[in-house]
């Protein structure tokens, strides 16, 4: 069995995206194999024994297969930069636990439907209340953020961890939709500062598909 970690999914999904950032940012060799949207293989029989939902993306870490985008940030961190990436102490732990979970139950599907609509609706189908709606949303959850970033360098612990990853590529699928939103400062301070992270060039440099 191979070391090479392996992970399965097209570079325009943002929970791809996620597992790629970590892989590069804790400097591990990997094979990427495209998968999902146009790429399909994810109804094959083989990729279902690997994810049952039909969903990228998955890994193979040796004979460990995983699947959930931020549980697979989590188990890289915790493999490979324990202590640093994946915090030891409890509560600067479960402090970016928090925000990976806020990003998923809340930032994310309030954000989504203002990028399904923008980005891979044709303009003659999309609408403008699912927009708003979307907007209006992610507005009030990019206070909150902006806010926690105020006196922060980083989401967690002064240091970049694993919760910065996907709450920053949330925040690139925002900032990259084609329309205007409400200047948040520390945000797009925090932001800037990842995206400017070598490990995250081919993630959040990436036109949105």
């Amino acid at each position: 069995m191979s070391d090479t970690l392996r992970i399965w999914g097209r570079m325009s999904s943002i929970n791809v995206k996620k597992v790629v950032w970590a892989a590069q940012e804790l400097g591990l060799e990997f094979q990427r194999a495209e998968a999902g949207g146009q790429f399909g293989l994810v109804l094959t029989p083989e990729y279902v024994a690997m994810n049952p939902n039909s969903l990228v993306p998955a890994i193979q870490d040796g004979d460990f297969v995983l699947w959930e985008s931020n549980v697979i940030v989590r188990y890289l961190c915790a493999r490979h930069s324990s202590g640093e990436l994946y915090p030891a102490d409890l509560r600067e732990r479960f402090d970016a636990e928090r925000w990976m979970d806020w990003q998923q139950t809340s930032f994310n599907p309030a954000s989504r439907p203002a990028f399904w609509q923008l980005i891979r609706t044709a303009p003659e189908k999309r609408s403008t209340q699912a927009i708003a709606d979307s907007n209006a949303a992610v507005e009030t959850l990019m206070a909150r953020l902006d806010a926690h970033l105020a006196n922060r360098t980083f989401m967690v612990a002064e240091r970049f961890t694993m919760a910065d990853i996907p709450l920053a590529c949330e925040a690139h699928r925002w900032f990259n939709l084609p329309q205007a939103r409400q200047p948040r400062p520390h945000v797009e301070r925090w932001y800037e500062s990842l995206a400017a992270r070598q490990a995250s060039k081919g993630v959040l440099d990436m036109t949105l598909s």
